[in-house]
């Protein structure tokens, strides 16, 4: 190939660039490169901005030539082609060019387009992302092989060398919608067990979870160990923090093992039960425990801090805590999260 540019050099400029523009799309191919660093890439190659748009997620990436993602408004692009698989356009590759368009501007985004649609025909989204919860229950379940397992991740479409995350969902909404939105360049598949979605992942963006929507989300690499963290992490969610990592919770992972009796029959934790009557008090100490700060507490409640301080002062008499100290603040912590371990 190299050898035929420099022969074609000689007759056109423009045909030796647009072959070193193919052997530079060849070699990010071979490289396995994802949406983003084919933007980058891209962005870098024509020395503008470059974009890639999927029609259905909705995702935009924009990128400028110093390789920085930008969510910013698009100026008028120069140049757009479609991005086509299975001849249904799914999206739209472009450049921003303040000034014309390069000679090369075609060639470029014709490589981007063609790029763009083997990465998402090679690592979704897939067509369908609801999968056969058998298939799904082998992938996670402690008593499957490793055999059994790696054939079930190969006929749910997931390549053996990438990593897949597990996400233990409780959403209102379907658990395709979902999947797609916390991970809509990637595999992903999802399937009901129980009262307990399941996603399967090789990335998660836990900014995509919509409003309503509570998951857990495992660390582990063996899908198995990774469901089990899912499922804990899943346990300490609330309407404050709907989305927890395992690999955040630390020591308070603890917590999801102690039984259930000697956690109710704690004083501390008798106390919350008591307390929970009253959503107001309930709302305070949460606000309280989760800032560790009487007027930051007082913003996230939209009240003024004496306010906040009164309530938070009954509450201590109440509960039998200096609430002002480390160590009480620390007591209120360990009983409203164990409290809520209980209820969950």
């Amino acid at each position: 190939m190299e050898a035929l540019a420099e022969r074609l050099s000689q007759l056109d400029s423009q045909v030796e660039g647009a072959i070193r523009v193919v052997m530079f799309y060849d070699t990010l191919m071979r490289r396995r490169v994802d949406l983003p660093a084919l933007a980058r890439a891209s962005a870098g190659l024509a020395e503008c901005v470059a974009g890639i748009r999927l029609r259905g997620t909705g995702r935009a990436i924009r990128v400028s030539p110093d390789g920085t993602e930008t969510s910013a408004p698009a100026a008028p692009a120069s140049t757009t082609a479609p991005i086509t698989l299975d001849e249904e356009e799914i999206g739209t590759v472009w450049l921003e060019r303040p000034g014309p368009p390069s000679p090369l501007d075609e060639v470029v985004l014709d490589r981007l387009a063609i790029a763009a649609a083997a990465v998402i025909e090679k690592y979704g989204p897939a067509r369908t992302t609801m999968a056969d919860p058998a298939l799904v229950e082998l992938v996670i379940s402690s008593e499957s092989d490793e055999a059994a397992r790696a054939r079930a991740l190969r006929l749910l479409g997931f390549a053996a060398d990438l990593p897949v995350h597990v996400v233990a969902v409780r959403s209102q909404l379907p658990l395709e919608q979902v999947g797609r939105l916390v991970c809509p360049t990637r595999p992903v598949k999802a399937a009901p067990l129980a009262d307990v979605g399941v996603l399967l992942a090789t990335t998660t963006d836990s900014t995509g979870f919509p409003a309503g929507v509570r998951a857990g989300i495992g660390a582990a690499e063996s899908p198995d160990r990774s469901w089990r963290e899912a499922r804990i992490a899943l346990r300490f969610t609330t309407p404050r923090q709907p989305v927890v990592h395992f690999d955040g919770l630390g020591a308070l992972a603890l917590l999801a093992h102690v039984p259930q009796d000697a956690a109710r029959n704690n004083a501390d934790v008798a106390a919350i039960a008591r307390m929970a009557v009253n959503s107001e008090d309930l709302d305070t100490l949460d606000a309280y425990c989760a800032s560790g700060s009487q007027r930051q507490a007082a913003d996230l409640l939209h009240l003024h801090h004496s306010s906040v301080a009164r309530r938070l002062e009954q509450i201590g008499k109440t509960m039998g805590i200096e609430l002002a100290e480390p160590t009480g603040l620390t007591r209120a912590r360990l009983a409203l999260t164990a409290w809520r371990l209980l209820d969950d």
